[in-house]
């Protein structure tokens, strides 16, 4: 035990070394990309206690003063002053400011670019599978703009039987960048049907599942997005046996 506590020595004060140095990396890259200066045009700027319209407003900045934009959260700014003083600001306020260059800040929608630069969705969506209700829920990873996968578990209650299917599938979407955004995918899973038991003869159906996608998205505003989809699902129930399904769902998804 001995050998083994004087052992860790060398690595525990080399993991602390290491530790240091990206700390110290971290600040350095944080205090250069807090370095932005805007000078304001407008009368003045309110300057809130914090990022919404619900905090109080503590302190104007007048015409001319030079304002220090150190971080982002959702469409607020925090600002600092020359004197030392910091607080929220609305990004429609800074949209007038001039940079050192003496050019009008380029202050984008940033609602849309935290759309564009979505990775991880989480959504739920109701409709029919063959003319029976059903509603799934679904979650997504982006890999890249125009490629993505995503895992989907739904249930179906029909008058005759129930039927729960999951399945796994891979999303092109060519425009992502536009508001309302066509997307296709393919995907496999699984389905399971259970007749009811008032039912003569009937057996459960157990089988593997493969799905086609076609849909629209449409973002709505902050992190929501609307989606309608019409997928073909084919249960694969004997070697020489499959069964189609045709369903159209609407729904809303939450992207982070």
């Amino acid at each position: 035990m001995t050998r083994l506590r004087s052992g860790s020595q060398p690595l525990r004060g080399m993991l602390m070394r290491v530790a240091l140095c990206a700390a110290l990396a971290l600040t350095a890259l944080g205090a250069a990309q807090a370095s932005e200066r805007v000078q304001v045009t407008d009368p003045y700027i309110e300057l809130r206690t914090g990022p919404g319209r619900g905090f109080p407003i503590f302190f104007v900045a007048s015409r001319e003063e030079w304002i220090e934009i150190l971080l982002r959260r959702t469409d607020w700014y925090k600002v600092r002053l020359a004197n030392g003083k910091e607080g929220w600001v609305t990004r429609k306020q800074l949209e007038s400011t001039l940079t050192e260059a003496g050019a009008q800040t380029p202050f984008r929608d940033v609602m849309v670019d935290d759309y564009l630069n979505r990775r991880l969705e989480l959504g739920a969506a109701w409709g029919r599978f063959k003319s029976e209700p059903m509603l799934k829920v679904w979650t997504a990873y982006r890999f890249s703009d125009a490629l993505s996968a995503e895992a989907t578990t739904g249930q179906v209650q029909g008058v005759f039987s129930g039927t729960d299917f999951w399945h796994v599938a891979v999303y092109a979407e060519p425009w992502s960048d536009r508001r309302l955004s066509p997307f296709f995918g393919v995907g496999v899973g699984r389905f399971k049907n259970i007749p009811n038991a008032s039912l003569v003869s009937a057996t459960p159906t157990n089988a593997n599942l493969g799905n086609a996608t076609v849909g629209l998205r449409y973002y709505l505003t902050d992190r929501f997005v609307a989606r309608l989809d019409y997928s073909i699902y084919t249960a694969f129930v004997a070697d020489t046996r499959s069964i189609e399904y045709r369903a159209a769902t609407a729904g809303i998804a939450f992207f982070f």
